[in-house]
């Protein structure tokens, strides 16, 4: 396996950085994940687009204009001979000495893996996954901005604890006002009354690529959509649920807590008009050309 880091493709054995790096000691940088189809990554400009978005909000200088980073992420799916891959591209504040101010750190890390993407196994999407209404609340967004997507997952990981310890596969976060926010790593939504519900972005949440592409695809099936502020008792005496990222695409939800739902028709619709968003986004790619970023 070959990751890209700062400026080359390197064996993985060598793809190490300093115990020094900002990134280890502070969890000081900013992240995307992507997923690439037939040699196509998936939206991949709006994922640089809020990459940039996020290391401008933490005054962190990108080492790599646009082009330059979709060249390594391409570089590093053909280094692995990957078509279908799990991307990975993080970019830290780097080496620097101990201490937190940014200036101690005079190049930024960059990272990208590209690992072979397993699709998750069709009973999920069939039956549903159970997920729990976490304890551990979301950060508060004038703490730190949600809109950051940042190396700073403690906040997430001890939700995610919480999941595992109630064999669970994911795990929902509330606001500190008690609000539904978000998941571990995914966005929530839920149907009722025929309307597809889900938090909006002032309750402290990631404005999620896929997110975006669910909501409008709902209104151009012709269902009302309702972004806003939701209790759990909403969700729970919803009809449908689900959870959307950018590797787990749709997934049905079986269960919240104790509450069940059903693997409804509106949740099987939107999945359907995804994977044809994404299969529509791929043929358009291809057929423009030969591309320096693609496998064309």
């Amino acid at each position: 396996m070959y990751l890209y880091l700062n400026d080359r493709i390197v064996p993985k054995s060598e793809a190490v950085v300093s115990v020094y790096d900002h990134g280890f000691l502070y969890g000081d940088g900013v992240y995307e994940t992507m997923r690439a189809y037939d040699g196509v990554v998936f939206m991949m400009d709006e994922h640089i687009e809020r990459l940039r978005r996020s290391a401008e909000m933490i005054r962190l200088l990108l080492p790599k204009d646009n082009d330059g980073i979709k060249q390594a992420i391409y570089e590093t799916m053909i280094a692995n001979n990957r078509t279908n891959a799990y991307i990975r591209l993080t970019v830290s504040r780097g080496y620097g000495p101990i201490g937190l101010d940014p200036d101690l750190c005079k190049d930024a890390t960059f990272v990208v893996v590209a690992e072979e993407m397993k699709d998750y196994p069709a009973s999920m999407y069939k039956n549903g996954i159970n997920i729990i209404i976490a304890g551990t609340r979301r950060n508060l967004r004038e703490a730190i901005n949600p809109q950051i997507k940042s190396l700073n997952f403690l906040n997430n990981i001890l939700a995610k604890i919480e999941a595992k310890d109630a064999g669970a596969y994911e795990a929902i976060m509330l606001n500190f006002k008690g609000y539904i926010a978000e998941g571990t790593i995914s966005n929530i939504f839920f149907v009722k009354d025929n309307i597809v519900c889900t938090p909006s972005v002032g309750c402290g949440i990631l404005d999620g690529i896929t997110r975006k592409i669910i909501l409008d695809l709902a209104v151009r099936e012709g269902f009302r959509v309702k972004e806003g502020r939701f209790k759990t008792g909403d969700l729970f005496s919803a009809s449908e649920c689900f959870i959307t990222n950018t590797t787990l695409e749709v997934m049905p939800v079986r269960k919240v807590d104790n509450v069940k739902f059903t693997n409804g028709d509106i949740t099987r619709l939107l999945r359907r008009a995804y994977k044809q968003e994404i299969r529509a986004y791929i043929a358009n790619v291809k057929s423009s050309g030969p591309s320096l970023w693609g496998y064309q």
